[in-house]
């Protein structure tokens, strides 16, 4: 594998089930029209992704159990490679149930398994085999039971020493610590915007204040995104408002998983931050405008890249 590639890491994946529905009814009986199967988890979101643009792309992480061995077998089917540490018990599966009639995705995600220090010290070793060969290295997602919230925070200075670029999407403590770290790129969305600065943030002007505030840590590519309203995508130098073309939104899973992989390739190509905006834009709106965690393809998003309005701020 070439140095051009990109490492994306999900520690906690899960097989992502999205039952079809007519219409959701809360406390009675609900008949599926349609089932679909796809692996789950921010970072093997982001491979599948990376994969269609051509790139050389890595799935890494935790997997466990009968359901990983499919999940592993239909990355590798699809041309993906994969390293990912094996530990004992299951891993999830997470439900999506999509009402069509509303057009809304209702998400039941089970907890996931549980490593050990034994297991996150061969993740650490499978890190230092596989960063060498790496461009860019993604770190997303909720981290599983057993592991210690400062993780993306040490991944994160593990690839700066070998010149490997980093983006981090996650939330909670783990974007917190990780922040501290300062990975290359951060993709929180409006929300988790808000909770990385303690405060509220209720107008555009405000938005592109706490982005700054990323900045002036040491970041160096900010996206944030923020549903309908599109994204704001900054660096120390411009800032780009994005917004999107109109869609019949059916669900937002995976949305931000495909604006990041568009990062992630626009790193290998040293893509200006217009481009960012206009095809990460692009890609999260294409993927909210299909059913449970099917997610956008390259050409998809180049067909319908020139429909995204770009504003410079």
């Amino acid at each position: 594998m070439s140095k051009q590639q990109v490492i994306t890491l999900t520690l906690n994946p899960s097989m992502d089930k999205t039952i079809m529905l007519q219409e959701l009814k809360v406390g009675g009986l609900n008949r599926a029209e349609d089932i679909r199967l796809d692996p789950g988890g921010k970072g093997i979101n982001v491979a599948r992704i990376v994969h269609t643009f051509g790139a050389s792309v890595t799935a890494a992480g935790f997997i466990a159990g009968g359901i990983g061995k499919r999940i592993i077998g239909e990355l590798d089917r699809s041309g993906i490679h994969t390293a990912f540490v094996e530990v004992p018990g299951e891993t999830r599966t997470n439900m999506k149930l999509v009402d069509q009639k509303q057009r809304t995705t209702t998400e039941v995600n089970e907890p996931g398994f549980t490593v050990s220090e034994s297991q996150l010290a061969e993740l650490d070793q499978l890190l230092d085999e596989l960063l060498p060969k790496a461009s860019v290295l993604v770190l997303g997602g909720s981290l599983p039971k057993g592991a210690p919230p400062e993780l993306y925070h040490d991944f994160i200075i593990k690839a700066r020493k070998l010149g490997v670029r980093t983006i981090l999407d996650a939330d909670g403590e783990a974007m917190v610590t990780g922040i501290k770290a300062i990975p290359y790129a951060v993709k929180p969305n409006h929300y988790e915007l808000e909770q990385l600065v303690q405060r509220k943030l209720d107008t555009e002007e405000e938005i592109v204040q706490a982005g700054r505030q990323l900045l002036a840590q040491g970041i160096t590519l900010v996206i944030i995104s923020m549903g309908a309203d599109g994204a704001i995508v900054m660096s120390g130098e411009e800032a780009y408002l994005a917004k999107p073309f109109p869609i019949e939104a059916l669900s937002t899973v995976g949305a931000g998983d495909s604006m990041v992989a568009v990062l992630a390739q626009a790193l290998l190509q040293n893509s200006s931050l217009e481009n960012v905006a206009r095809w990460s834009t692009a890609a999260g709106t294409i993927t909210a405008s299909k059913a449970g965690t099917q997610v956008c393809e390259f050409e998809e998003i180049r067909s319908r890249a020139g429909d995204i309005y770009i504003q410079a701020l």
